[in-house]
Formats: structure tokens, C-alpha cells, sequence
């Protein structure tokens, strides 16, 4: 605790007490703004508003008067507060963020191994012959290597399952020179993702137990295509699963930052300025999309639908983005109405779609002066 926190803290309980009583207002945009929540939360109705919605007059800023601004706006009702999760929220936010935090520690170090082996002119990964080298087999080649080993084709006998195909391969892939302190870095590496993994299986392990109770609405998340346990606990633990705080989906996603701002003038509607919003639930979003574009399971594959149809004329990213947007629609739905993931009903929404295609067509051969008459075209034996 800072000193400044310090003496914040020992003059709300002087003033206050144990009895909650009036009101408070901070603005931040920051996870400042969180400790001098938690100091007066339960001793008075605090308020976290956005700094950008209590602009004063320009050129008279300082602290104190930033501070009588905030307090007429917040007397006169006119300050609405953000959404600022329970502290059980928060501390799950806390646990799921900091896993996010280790996978990215583990994949880093993963990659540093890849990066000394390369430097030993050993290249078995992104060529097709191994493609997880933390997996089994890449685990006993590289325990192997530790080891003195130096002989390829004794390595590449520890290949299993379908790598066994591709022995030839590999054996050619073995053949580089690894010195001494190429074993001591992958050594160092190899403990460091041990240690990795031992801790993201503990917070994970923790996380299942705070989300126990709630295992129904986790199931009804992953559903959804492309939503995986741990999405769905990123979801859970960011958003929550009570959606009577969002007044609908499109709240919901403008909160989260995935879809574009309104910008609008003299008539004509213009790309607008995408908000940040919250960057965990984009990130899970967006992972989500690209795992649901790769989907080809039958009566799951209306996301890689919309995905395929949009990458043509607006690129990867932001098909993504789109397809991200439409799957925090149909979690906001799930838990909302306490339903599971339908996929007829998407597909009844994309028979609009082509209907509209089709009259728009027949418009525009209509305007051309065209007499067009449809014929539809009888279904293959």
C-alpha cells in the first residue's frame, strides 16, 4: 500500500467508520482507479465514472478543480457510473488474467528452444516433421539430446504415431551440431516451462473451483463453435453471467470494444473509431473466431460460413472481428434466455440474407430495363 493509500485509508475509517454513508465519485480510465475503490467500497456509494464523460472548461484544469467538477456533476445526477465487477469477479479477472499472462511466458520459452536448436542447425519444427516439439516425442528427442546423443536415425526411432511416417525426414532434420551450451540453454529453457506449466495447472485448477457452481452456464458457452473451456471461463470471469447489467447484446458489445463507433456527417455515415474496450474479452474473442473458422463439424459451420464470406473483401482480421462480434451476441443470448447454441436458427437468419441478395439483384436488372423471371434450379438426385 502506497502512502498516499495508507493515509487515504486511515481517514475513511475515521470519518466513516464501520457505517456505510454518502456518496464518492473517481474518474480514471485506469486500473488505478481500482484502489481507492476497494479502500471505500462498503463505507460509502463510490462511483467510477469515465474521465471522458467529465470534460470541465478547457484551460482551467488542475486537480481541485477537476475534483469540484466531479462532485456538482455527481450532486446533480449527472455522472453514470461504469460497470465495476464484485470483488469475487475481480479476483477471478485476476486468476484468468495472469493464466493468459504464463500461456504467453510458456510460448515464449518454447520458442527460445525452437531458436537454440535452429542455432544448432537443428530444424524439426515449421518444416512438417514435428509440429508440437513439446509433445511426447519431442520431449524424448530433446531429452535424448541432453543426454550426448548425437546419432539422427537412434533419435528419430523415438518418433510415434504418425510421425513414425516421416523417420526419413526427421533423421535428415537431427543432423547439426549441438555444443555444450546449447544443452545448458535448453536445459534452463526446459525448466522454465516445467515451472510455466506447473503454475498455469494451478491456477487453473483454481478457477474450476471458483466457477463450480456456475458449470451450467459454462456448458451453454461451450456450445457455441470455437468456445472452449477456457473461453468460457475467460467470459465468465470478465463480463459475468448475469446480463441484466447489459440493456442488450449490442451494449454488450460496445462495452467490449467489438464493433465500430458511429461516426456520422452531413448525412452520410462513416467508418467510426472502434473504442478499446476490454482487451481480455477481444483476445478470447478473437481466438475463438479463428478456432471457429476452422470448424467443419455438420450443423456447426455457420460461423466459418460467415467467416469465408467476409475475409474475401475485408481480410483476416476483420472477418475475425466480425465473427468474434457475432459469437458475444450468442453468448449474450445463451445466458440471457438460459438456452444452448442453435445452429438452425443462424442458419433461418442467413435464408434472410439470401432473400435480400436475390431482390437486389432483381432491382438492379430491373432498373437495367430487364423483364427477369426465376426459375429455381431443381435439387441434384
Amino acid at each position: 500500500m502506497s502512502e498516499l493509500e495508507s493515509v487515504l485509508h486511515r481517514k475513511v475509517h475515521g470519518a466513516f467508520g464501520a457505517r456505510p454513508t454518502g456518496k464518492g465519485c473517481t474518474g480514471s480510465t485506469s486500473p488505478a482507479a481500482y484502489a481507492t475503490y476497494n479502500i471505500l467500497d462498503g463505507h460509502c456509494a463510490i462511483l467510477v465514472v469515465n474521465a471522458a464523460h467529465m470534460h470541465a472548461v478547457p484551460g482551467r484544469k488542475t486537480d481541485v478543480r477537476d475534483a469540484e467538477w466531479i462532485a456538482t456533476l455527481l450532486k446533480h445526477g449527472l455522472l453514470q457510473a461504469s460497470f465495476i465487477p464484485s470483488r469475487a469477479q475481480r479476483e477471478l479477472r485476476d486468476l484468468t488474467r495472469t493464466r493468459t499472462s504464463l500461456i504467453d511466458e510458456r510460448s515464449a520459452a518454447v520458442n527460445r528452444i525452437q531458436q537454440v536448436l535452429e542455432d544448432a542447425n537443428i530444424k524439426v519444427a515449421g518444416v512438417g516433421v514435428v509440429t508440437d516439439i513439446m509433445g511426447t516425442a519431442g520431449r524424448d528427442i530433446l531429452a535424448a539430446l541432453l543426454e550426448g546423443t548425437i546419432d539422427p536415425a537412434a533419435m528419430a526411432e523415438l518418433a510415434r504415431g504418425r510421425m513414425r511416417r516421416k523417420r526419413a525426414a526427421l533423421e535428415q532434420a537431427l543432423e547439426g551440431r549441438m555444443g555444450a551450451h546449447h544443452r545448458m540453454l535448453i536445459a534452463l529453457h526446459l525448466e522454465h516451462v516445467d515451472m510455466l506449466d506447473e503454475q498455469i495447472e494451478r491456477l487453473s485448477a483454481e478457477i474450476a473451483e471458483r466457477l463450480r457452481p456456475f458449470e451450467a452456464e459454462l456448458a451453454r458457452l461451450e456450445t457455441i463453435p470455437g468456445v472452449g473451456r477456457r473461453t468460457a471461463e475467460i467470459l465468465a470471469a470478465e463480463i459475468g453471467l448475469e446480463m441484466g447489467r447489459f440493456a442488450s447484446a449490442g451494449h454488450l458489445a460496445s462495452w467490449a470494444g467489438m464493433c465500430s463507433g458511429v461516426y456520422e456527417s452531413a448525412g452520410k455515415r462513416k467508418g467510426g473509431k472502434r473504442r478499446a474496450g476490454n482487451k481480455a474479452v477481444r483476445r478470447a474473442l478473437m481466438e475463438a473466431a479463428q478456432a471457429a473458422a476452422r470448424t467443419k463439424k455438420p450443423g456447426r459451420t455457420y460461423l466459418r460460413g460467415q467467416y469465408r464470406r467476409l475475409v474475401v473483401r475485408c481480410g483476416k482480421k476483420k472477418a475475425a472481428v466480425a465473427v468474434g462480434h457475432t459469437i458475444l451476441r450468442i453468448a449474450y443470448r445463451l445466458l440471457k434466455e438460459q438456452e444452448t447454441y442453435q445452429e438452425g436458427v443462424l442458419v433461418h437468419l442467413d435464408e434472410h440474407r439470401r432473400a435480400r441478395v436475390q431482390q437486389r439483384a432483381l432491382d438492379q436488372l430491373k432498373a437495367l430495363g430487364y423483364d427477369v423471371t426465376i426459375t429455381p434450379k431443381a435439387p441434384a438426385a
